[in-house]
């Protein structure tokens, strides 16, 4: 995430900490860096002139000049700025309503808005215990409304069916009363999305405000598009009145600008952010920690939430006490590694939030395909218990059967059998505990879990 506005901004201000005295000069150059950087990241160029003025004024001010450290005190100005840029905190949503508490999604076609209420749902239901309906107003789009109902069963909250026959405010007002009947805490009602932002489009969207009067209104955008993100969210704020912003393909996002773009163009929070394809894959959008993930720092808390939330904690327990009595980490235990680290979102996404790797590091992770987990998995599969316990046992005769078992080659097998080695030295580092040998681990993964060759072959 925001890859390329980490290593550049990183780059300069690693040249600014080193040095002993900041001079007006030093800065200049420095700030010139940085607003290349961010034009390069897509921001909007208002927001870019204003953050640099910003961090000029506090730069060569007392702020920095009475640290003992003043290139890091710069750095920290940077990290405070780029907090207020994106919203001091996290906003929660406002559910504080007779039920139920209804919420309307806004945005454009193929923004992602039909999954995004299905994670929103799951998160709510979830993490605030809240009972939950989703109705689908969109009577254009071909499978809209099937397309809701399918995402409503995998996350377990209930569906109202609606017609592409109905007119959308109907949709709205029967869904509403079937929800009071059911005491359901939350409604979303998903409105159609179109190409592009049009008069038509804005009067149905308006009218369906009035007639569901929600207490949140929140515009769903693809961060990939930059800085339009930012301006599209603007035209519907200008029509609607939008209480908060989601940024979905987050994960895709090498640049940023959408994120640092859209609070300042808007003047409304970003409230939570999508990442990855799962159902899962919703984030709060805390403003501290993306900054710090800007800045290279990581991202520890949202790491240890996602242990907390997606890790099996008795499989883990047992790795943990078996590493520590000094048993072998077995092929079964490779395969329970794989399992949790895709439940956390995959290699990628966890190294995103690691602080101390380097961009190289990170690079290297990167090269693993998160998929070839899965053909991982399904090698170690075609293993019996036996083998598994024991990979040495693995000759010829039944390396074979295993690939032929689960339709891939030797070399992949073999790949597999080095990474498991590496693996194994890292569990060995792991011996005796502790968050930071964990981390340390992981981070050795990273380069240690890149195939010679750059990966599994697609298929």
């Amino acid at each position: 995430m925001f890859e390329n506005l980490t290593d550049r901004l990183s780059q300069t201000l690693r040249t600014i900490t080193g040095k002993a005295r900041l001079t007006e000069e030093n800065i200049q150059e420095s700030l010139r860096e940085v607003r290349r950087a961010l034009l390069e990241a897509d921001v909007a160029l208002p927001v870019v002139q204003e953050f640099v003025d910003k961090v000029k004024f506090r730069a060569v001010g007392q702020e920095v000049s009475k640290s003992l450290t003043p290139g890091q005190a710069f750095l920290k100005i940077v990290q405070a700025e780029l907090q207020t840029l994106m919203g001091d905190s996290n906003e929660a949503l406002n559910l504080s309503a007779t039920p139920p508490a209804v919420i309307l999604m806004a945005g454009l076609q193929g923004a992602g808005k039909t999954t995004t209420v299905a994670k929103l749902a799951l998160w709510l239901k979830n993490t605030q215990k809240k009972t939950v309906m989703v109705v689908s107003a969109d009577v254009y789009r071909p499978a809209a409304i099937k397309q809701l109902e399918t995402l409503a069963g995998e996350a377990g909250v209930t569906f109202f069916p609606s017609d592409p026959s109905q007119k959308p405010e109907d949709i709205a007002r029967q869904a509403i009363a079937e929800a009071r009947k059911q005491f359901v805490d939350v409604l979303f009602i998903d409105t159609a999305g179109r190409l592009a932002i049009d008069e038509e489009m804005m009067s149905e969207i308006s009218s369906l405000h009035s007639v569901s009067n929600p207490v949140e209104t929140l515009f769903v955008v693809d961060a990939m598009t930059g800085q339009d993100a930012a301006n599209t969210a603007k035209a519907f704020n200008d029509t609607l009145p939008l209480t908060g912003v989601i940024l979905t393909k987050a994960d895709g996002d090498a640049r940023g600008g959408a994120a640092l773009s859209v609070r300042h163009i808007t003047g409304k929070p970003i409230k939570f952010m999508g990442v990855g394809e799962k159902i899962d894959g919703l984030e709060a959008f805390h403003p501290d920690r993306v900054a710090s993930r800007i800045l290279g720092m990581g991202d520890v808390l949202s790491l240890i939430e996602d242990v907390e939330k997606k890790v099996d904690k008795e499989k883990a327990e047992r790795l943990a006490k078996k590493i520590k009595r000094g048993q072998r980490f077995d092929l079964q235990d490779f395969k329970e590694q794989l399992q949790q680290m895709q439940n956390m979102g995959g290699m990628s996404n966890m190294l995103d939030k690691m602080p101390g790797l380097s961009s190289a590091q990170k690079s290297a992770a990167g090269m693993v395909d998160d998929k070839s987990f899965a053909r991982m998995e399904a090698i170690i599969n075609s293993m019996t218990l036996k083998e598994r316990r024991r990979p040495e046992l693995l000759n010829g005769s039944r390396k074979r059967r295993i690939t032929m078992g689960s339709g891939s080659s030797i070399q992949d097998l073999n790949r597999l059998l080095k990474q498991h080695k590496q693996m194994q030295k890292v569990m060995k580092k792991m011996k005796g505990g502790g968050m930071a040998n964990m981390m340390r681990g992981l981070g050795g993964l990273g380069g240690g879990m890149k195939p010679p060759g750059g990966g599994f072959p697609g298929r």
